[in-house]
């Protein structure tokens, strides 16, 4: 099976590439500034913003499934629009597709969103994220759309690598106690979703870990695997913040997980771990 990975030099792009290689699938990916370095592996400049090189790609691969991994932030033509050009490429191929969401796309009004909660979005990320689901759902009703929430690994992670920056006293910044989600690690939810991808699942499935933690939990945890001094991590109150957004968040992916035979660990668990 050939499979294409949107956005596979990216911190979970990268290790989907290298599961998938791993497996024995032919593998494509794409980049946005430069490739990565896993070997046997074909790389695709795309920014996904252009309509024309979409498709261009999708018709030069030939791949029998496309995970979406891409992220552009706020930019609406990147993060909203190209996707849905994405799921109109791969539909008019006959291609498999998955395109990871975010639980950005939740308010925080009710807390714990299992997969039949409409999004509502508080933030402009979170408004782009919910409008790619509706095109992608409406162009490609066979794809899988896979919410997930923070991901964590190495110091490849944006939240390990602040986590390490803080304690070294070496960037400004806070964690905050009230700012609660569902960690997974980028192992897990890149298994999770080639998982998906080989089965028939179609809709909405939630990605998450089984921990609800705070950002200011999560970074004493990962303090402790990798012997730094949480003490040194400051914090504070989001809700005394002016930054905008969810405070507590929790994706509920019981329902996802009786479907797959990947656990998707919770922080507290793989970090304990080590991993």
């Amino acid at each position: 099976m050939t499979i294409l990975i949107i956005g596979g030099s990216g911190f979970l792009g990268t290790e989907l590439v290298r599961q998938a290689a791993a497996a024995g699938h032919a593998t494509a990916a794409t980049f946005a500034t430069r490739p990565g370095s896993t070997p046997e592996v074909t790389w695709h400049a795309l920014d996904l913003g252009d309509p024309e090189r979409v498709e261009a790609v999708v018709a030069e691969v030939g791949p029998r499934l496309v995970v979406n991994v891409t992220s552009g932030e706020s930019d609406w033509a990147v993060t909203a629009e190209g996707p849905v050009r994405l799921a109109m490429a791969t539909a008019r191929y006959g291609c498999r597709l998955v395109h990871v969401s975010s639980d950005a796309v939740f308010s925080g009004a009710r807390v714990h969103y299992d997969e039949s909660c409409l999004p509502d979005p508080v933030t402009p990320y979170g408004a782009a994220k919910a409008a790619a689901e509706t095109g992608v759902r409406l162009v490609h009703p066979d794809a899988v759309i896979a919410r997930t929430s923070l991901i964590i690994g190495d110091r490849q992670s944006v939240h390990v690598r602040m986590v390490h920056d803080l304690a070294a006293g070496t960037r400004n910044g806070v964690l905050f106690t009230d700012d609660i989600r569902c960690p997974v690690h980028v192992a897990d939810l890149a298994a999770a979703l080639l998982e998906l991808a080989a089965c028939d699942a179609s809709g909405v499935h939630h990605l998450a870990g089984a921990d609800a933690v705070s950002r200011h939990e999560l970074g004493i945890l990962i303090a402790e695997r990798d012997g730094l001094d949480a003490s040194r991590l400051p914090t504070s109150l989001r809700a005394d913040s002016a930054l905008p957004g969810a405070l507590d968040v929790r994706l509920d992916s019981r329902a996802t997980q009786h479907k797959l035979h990947t656990k998707l660990r919770g922080a507290r668990e793989f970090l304990a771990l080590g991993a």
